[in-house]
């Protein structure tokens, strides 16, 4: 009996009008994010590649080991895979030359050896996941899951008191250090 081939990566559907809710961890789980530092990395990450990729950020939250991003890439034509990257890519790259200049104890828990060749990793191997979006009903249960994260774990105890997170925003009660786009009503395709 032969043993079907498992795919190593997660189908991407690119799909013109849809949302993505992105999800990807930090290596091995570490809190990474947990550093102001890094977090804003990430939203530096973000705000570059939307400009690059041109995608609209419409929700977030940066947990200490992982993030959930809702995104609208508004090209027809788009690869969320390359959208995902480049935000990914950045953040590692600036943690690791961070880490190495100052000789963190760190960076050897990043290493991957591959024969004589070293890599580091910052981000969990794998694109993470993406879920398309097509119906409101379905935004809204995503965006309420990711904004309850850190009140799940007990971190806080209402979802607005989390820094990094879009929650304050979306029950006007604050800002967000990521700046938003409005969901238009117009951005559902219909079954």
């Amino acid at each position: 009996m032969t043993t079907p081939e498992i795919p190593r990566h997660r189908k991407n559907f690119n799909e013109p009008g849809h949302a993505h809710e992105l999800t990807f961890s930090c290596y091995r789980g570490y809190p990474f994010l947990g550093a102001e530092r890094c977090s804003q990395w990430l939203a530096d990450a973000i705000h570059q590649s939307r400009e690059q990729q041109q995608f609209e950020v419409w929700a977030y939250i940066f947990m200490p080991e992982h993030v959930h991003l809702i995104v609208r890439p508004l090209r027809k034509t788009y690869d969320i895979a390359q959208i995902r990257n480049g935000i990914k890519l950045p953040v590692a790259r600036r943690a690791i030359a961070y880490l190495r200049r100052e000789n963190s104890e760190w960076l050897r828990r990043l290493e991957v050896r591959k024969g004589p060749e070293v890599r580091y990793q910052f981000w969990q191997k794998g694109g993470g996941y993406d879920r398309n979006i097509i119906e409101l009903a379905t935004l809204q249960r995503m965006i309420d899951y990711i904004h309850m994260n850190p009140v799940r774990r007990g971190l806080v105890s209402q979802a607005r008191d989390w820094k990094w997170s879009s929650a304050a925003v979306f029950e006007d009660r604050g800002v967000s250090p990521l700046r938003l786009d409005p969901i238009p009503p117009e951005w559902m395709v219909a079954e």
